[in-house]
């Protein structure tokens, strides 16, 4: 259940009770595709970082080690030694994006798997029956994907499976959740707006899928290759288009920038593999710009990559540290730095959710962009 606590403009402040526990929001779901933060981060890390959901991937999962072995283990909770909540998502997108060779048809999708080359069918009842082995707190509905540059022809006939999908997916919970068996009998479910750049398809699909009274709405298909102008432009279109009463998530963004904007714009789940996945190349995210800690630069600097961060890299090491270990190959620098963007994701939500509750969202966000632009970072 969503509590809408305040609203500064379009900002929500809100909490989303779960099984699993509260979330507050808006949050910064941090990404584990295979069940763990890639960058040797462990569950108790995500505790001691604030981190208060972690997303996992159904597909990845679903190859290996497989959701049957994930179930027998007692789900993915006990599997990974997390208690709070877990998001999976439906698999759609790398099915589409990691497959190449697919057919898909209105069952579903076959394809082959990435791993071994194996035939994998994948539709909305299989989608929803490895997410319920999975047993997570909140999982996405199967979807198709569209190419950010497919015709309007295409994007409309997928949206229109994808409204299909859904209902299938829908009913498929409905009987998994009431199985004897069922490790997580209260598990949620998302759906997925599509329609690529079309304000039209859009805002007719969001309010389809709104009619399914869900627990929650994500915006997918956006940050795959349009441009951070034509994100916001659908965001400002389809948003007002989803429930209020309702979480809303954008899929798979993405930088601070990115999530400043998309809070304005009445946004309040997200997630995004770049503090990862730029941690572990050594680029660390500060309130003064992105740096690169490869640069020489940082040779001899004794200062911590932020002064005042409170995440376990800063308040221990120097940058001529963790670059050294990152020179020499050593996993403890990847994981310093994947700590420390992590917690400065963690840490920006904190300080969203107490903009908004102020009334001061615009001013924040203002002084916050202006400070990370600070070092010719803009966008990033």
């Amino acid at each position: 259940m969503y509590k809408l606590l305040k609203q500064d403009g379009k900002a929500k402040r809100g909490e989303f009770h779960t099984v699993h526990g509260v979330i507050q929001t808006p949050v910064f779901m941090n990404v584990g595709t295979a069940a763990a933060i890639k960058g040797a981060v462990s569950t108790m890390d995500l505790q001691e970082i604030g981190t208060q959901v972690e997303l996992s991937n159904t597909y990845h999962l679903h190859v290996r080690p497989g959701d049957e072995v994930v179930k027998k283990m007692g789900g993915l909770h006990k599997f990974m030694v997390w208690d709070k909540p877990i998001l999976t998502d439906s698999g759609g997108f790398q099915v589409f994006s990691l497959a190449g060779l697919r057919k898909i048809k209105e069952e579903g999708v076959k394809f082959h798997s990435h791993i071994d080359g194996r035939k994998i069918f994948m539709g909305p009842e299989e989608s929803m029956q490895i997410q319920s082995n999975l047993a997570s707190t909140i999982a996405m509905a199967f979807d198709e994907c569209p190419p950010s540059k497919a015709s309007r022809d295409y994007i409309q006939n997928s949206v229109e499976r994808t409204l299909r999908w859904l209902i299938r997916c829908k009913d498929e919970m409905q009987r998994l959740n009431a199985l004897p068996d069922t490790i997580n009998p209260h598990q949620m479910l998302f759906g997925i707006n599509q329609g690529g750049v079309f304000e039209d398809i859009r805002i007719w699909h969001a309010e389809e899928i709104s009619k399914l009274d869900l627990d929650g709405y994500a915006i997918g298909g956006l940050a795959v290759g349009e441009t951070h102008e034509e994100m916001y432009r659908i965001l400002d279109a389809v948003v007002p288009h989803l429930p209020l009463e309702k979480p809303t998530y954008l899929m798979g963004v993405g930088t601070p920038a990115n999530i400043l904007e998309a809070v304005d714009r009445g946004v309040d789940f997200f997630d995004c593999v770049y503090p990862t996945r730029n941690g572990r190349h050594g680029h660390v995210y500060t309130n003064h710009g992105k740096l690169n800690l490869f640069n020489a630069k940082y040779e001899l600097d004794a200062s911590p990559i932020e002064e005042g961060c409170q995440c376990p890299a800063c308040r221990h090491y120097s940058r001529a540290y963790i670059r050294h270990l990152l020179k020499a190959k050593e996993m403890l620098g990847m994981r310093l730095c994947v700590l420390h963007n992590l917690y400065f994701y963690n840490h920006m939500m904190e300080e969203i959710r107490d903009a908004i509750e102020k009334g001061c969202y615009k001013e924040y966000k203002k002084a916050k962009l202006a400070g990370m632009e600070q070092g010719g970072h803009k966008k990033s």
